[in-house]
């Protein structure tokens, strides 16, 4: 375990808005928020690239300056919730985790400055 996140929220959304689309795909949108229930998490919400109309949603709270854990709120397909369970959508959930994560590394430069 690493240092406990010590960065204001809104320093934080600004760099994942900032860095995250690289880490995406062409065609993809994201948008990063502030999760007001917790400092240490953000809200990512992706609309996949494609004629499928995807739209999903995590948590990504801070375990620490490096980690975050990704948790799957929902998904969209055409602006209704769907289940999660079916081939394709876990393995869009699975690439949008990945790049989440690495998106977290990329970033702890910034959420540990030291």
């Amino acid at each position: 375990m690493d240092k406990p996140l010590q960065m204001d929220q809104h320093t934080l959304v600004q760099a994942w808005q900032e860095q995250l689309p690289k880490m995406l795909g062409p065609g993809d949108s994201m948008k990063v928020l502030a999760d007001n229930a917790n400092p240490q998490a953000i809200c990512v919400h992706i609309n996949a690239a494609g004629h499928q109309m995807y739209g999903l949603d995590f948590r990504c709270t801070y375990e620490d300056t490096r980690e975050v854990n990704v948790a799957l709120l929902d998904v969209e397909k055409a602006g209704r919730s769907i289940d999660e369970h079916n081939a394709t959508v876990k393995e869009l959930v699975n690439d949008y985790r990945r790049h989440i994560h690495e998106c977290a590394q990329v970033l702890h430069n910034v959420t540990d400055p030291s």
